[in-house]
């Protein structure tokens, strides 16, 4: 139905109404990338709102067929390549939160890995680069020189003095503490040392000096004795002398003499000079020699006063008289003698005398 002439126009404002027979859809330039879409038709106010399917009727935009808007363009740089990544690990399930959903399959036992990617096989080594060779031996720094020697920090003041140890001393007022001197030891080990390595053989080596060598000559009077000068004194010092001989064969020199007094008391004294290196046996080994002879009993042991002189006494008998032998005997000389009427201290007081005025030391 023509609308009446002079009223406004049904479209919006500013826009222009197409006249009858001109297209309502403007030509669409080619690759613009846009398709053409037509504009809502108008009805009259008489048309009803029901669709209707007169063939004068234009198609509704919803019934056409569609239109590729890229139809003609070039797509092909949307194309992207393949980075080719491993495919995706499987989600594993969530726990059970209480909540309706959906039930996830319960993990297999064996989870499936993904493959690992292929090593890289067939790589070229790399060369290491040639060992620098030729180079000139660096030069070593000059040696510091006329360098100022460092200045040592100041000394801490205000702070308490240490304890010496024991064997320092305190010092002099004004001074540090001194240590104390030790003394000297060499000297007494000196001595010591002298001690030992002459000392001990000066103590056995004094006797022998003293009582050697030594010469014997029996005197005609010895105190109250005198000295008997008979055929049967002679023969028997004689045989004496003999018997000493024998028996000390080591003897220089040997004596024998009968000595009788006033009172009818007869000593017979033998012996003889000589080195012996261990009076005391000598003296033992007398003692034994006469055993028999004078039927003595056990020896007594008797004091000489003198180091180195040794002293045995025994009781026995000669013909039915008692009779008292005593022995002395050192490292130079041995001296015998048979007592009558005499006791054993009184014999070998006796006998001590008569080696005093026997035996002398040359």
């Amino acid at each position: 139905m023509p609308e009446p002439t002079g009223a406004e126009p049904a479209g919006p404002t500013g826009t222009r109404k197409f006249q009858v027979g001109e297209a309502a859809n403007p030509p669409v330039p080619a690759g613009s990338g846009s398709a053409a879409v037509p504009p809502p038709r108008e009805r009259s106010r008489d048309e009803s709102v029901e669709p209707t399917t007169t063939e004068d009727h234009l198609e509704a935009p919803e019934d056409r067929t569609p239109v590729d808007p890229w139809a003609g363009a070039d797509t092909s740089g949307w194309d992207l390549p393949s980075a080719g990544l491993p495919p995706a690990p499987p989600v594993p399930p969530r726990p059970y939160s209480g909540l309706a959903g959906p039930v996830s399959a319960p993990p297999t036992e064996h989870p499936v890995v993904p493959p690992p990617p292929p090593a890289p096989t067939n790589y070229p080594i790399p060369t290491p680069p040639p060992a620098p060779t030729n180079y000139p031996a660096p030069t070593p720094p000059p040696a510091p020189t006329n360098y100022p020697a460092p200045t040592p920090p100041p000394a801490p003041t205000n702070y308490p003095a240490p304890t010496p140890p024991p064997h320092v001393r305190p010092g002099p007022k004004g001074y540090g503490p001194t240590r104390a001197r030790k003394r000297r030891r060499w000297p007494w080990v000196l001595l010591l040392t002298i001690a030992c390595c002459c000392g001990c053989p000066a103590y056995w080596i004094t006797p022998v000096v003293n009582q050697f060598p030594a010469s014997a000559a029996l005197p005609d009077e010895v105190k109250d004795l005198r000295l008997r000068e008979d055929d049967h004194s002679a023969r028997t010092a004689a045989k004496l002398e003999a018997q000493v001989d024998e028996a000390h064969w080591m003897a220089s020199d040997t004596f024998a003499g009968v000595y009788r007094t006033r009172a009818g008391k007869q000593v017979t004294v033998f012996g003889g000079t000589g080195f012996w290196f261990r009076p005391e046996s000598k003296a033992e080994g007398e003692i034994a020699r006469l055993t028999d002879r004078y039927a003595l009993d056990e020896a007594q042991v008797f004091d000489t006063g003198i180091r180195g002189r040794h002293g045995r006494c025994a009781v026995g008998h000669d013909d039915g008289t008692d009779v008292v032998v005593c022995t002395s005997a050192d490292h130079g000389s041995i001296a015998t003698a048979v007592f009558t009427r005499l006791s054993v201290d009184d014999s070998a007081t006796l006998l001590g005398a008569l080696r005093e005025q026997i035996v002398t030391r040359n």
